[in-house]
C-alpha cells in the first residue's frame, strides 16, 4: 500500500500527468507501472515533466475570458441581430402560404350539355 501512496504524492506534485490521462496518450496504469519500475527520480519522466503540456489555472481561463469581452462591441452585434431578424421575418413573408380562393360556378340544373 506504501507503494500506491508514494505514487498518488508523485502524481500530486506533478499535475501535469493529468493532462496525459485526459488526452488519451497515457494511461494512470502505464504510469504507475513506470513509477513501480524506474521510481520517481529516473529521467523516464523528462519527456513528460518537461514538457509544455501544462494546465491553464482557473485564473488564467477567466482573464482570457474577460479580455475576449472587452473586445465585444455589443452595439455592433445588437445590429447584426436585428438585421438578421429582418431578413427572417421578410423570408417567412414571403414563404407565407395564402389560402386559395375557391369561386364556385353554378351550374343550372335546367340547362342539359349540347343545348
Amino acid at each position: 500500500m506504501e507503494k500506491k501512496d508514494n505514487f498518488k504524492n508523485f502524481v500530486s506534485r506533478n499535475p501535469v500527468l493529468a493532462d496525459y490521462v485526459d488526452n488519451n496518450s497515457m494511461t494512470w496504469q502505464k504510469f504507475y507501472e513506470l513509477y513501480d519500475l524506474y521510481g520517481e527520480d529516473n529521467s523516464i519522466w523528462d519527456k513528460y515533466l518537461n514538457s509544455n503540456n501544462t494546465r491553464l489555472k482557473k485564473d488564467d481561463i477567466v482573464g482570457e475570458l474577460a479580455s475576449l469581452v472587452k473586445g465585444i462591441d455589443l452595439d455592433s452585434i445588437q445590429n447584426h441581430v436585428n438585421n438578421a431578424q429582418k431578413a427572417i421575418n421578410i423570408i417567412q413573408e414571403l414563404t407565407k402560404k395564402t389560402p386559395e380562393v375557391i369561386t364556385k360556378v353554378e351550374n343550372p340544373l335546367t340547362k342539359f350539355y349540347g343545348d
